[in-house]
């Protein structure tokens, strides 16, 4: 019997293991609605923190742009926009806990529809995994919890 135990804890760890295996360090949700509501509900998520976008980027208008240029004319999104922005506080405990953390600032998220399935809009973001100092871990989890909430609360 300790032997079937065994074997099915290691089938479970190597299930578990496979299936991050996708997209390590991205987290996804995706909500029913229009591009543009779930991205407002992002935007509203950020003000009502007192946060503020500092770049807008138009993936999917740039991809199709692009496309074009390059002879490829397959559609990758209906729409997709990734909105960048920084916490002060945040970044200041994330920095000062350890400079190297520069490489995290801007936070992003990305809100994104597919063209087959235009009322299904994708919230990603990726995850600060880092390592450093507990108080490196700590600020970084911090970061981690704000974008998890953010994408929460666009998402209801």
């Amino acid at each position: 019997m300790n032997i079937v135990k065994r074997w099915m804890c290691i089938a479970l760890m190597l299930f578990a293991w496979t299936a991050g295996a996708a997209s390590p360090g991205v987290q996804m949700r995706t909500v029913k609605g229009s591009f543009v509501d779930v991205r407002e509900r992002v935007v509203m998520a950020l003000e009502n923190r007192g946060l503020v976008i500092n770049y807008n980027a138009k993936i999917g208008d740039m991809l199709e742009r692009t496309g074009r240029d390059l002879g490829r004319e397959s559609r990758i999104y209906g729409n997709a926009e990734v909105l960048e922005f920084c916490s002060a506080r945040l970044s200041r405990d994330t920095m000062e806990a350890d400079p190297h953390n520069i490489a995290y600032c801007p936070y992003a998220i990305a809100v994104y529809t597919l063209p087959k399935s235009p009322g299904t809009v994708y919230l990603t973001y990726r995850l600060p995994e880092g390592g450093g100092s507990e108080a490196s871990r700590r600020s970084l989890q911090a970061v981690a919890k704000l974008l998890a909430d953010l994408v929460d609360e666009a998402a209801r």
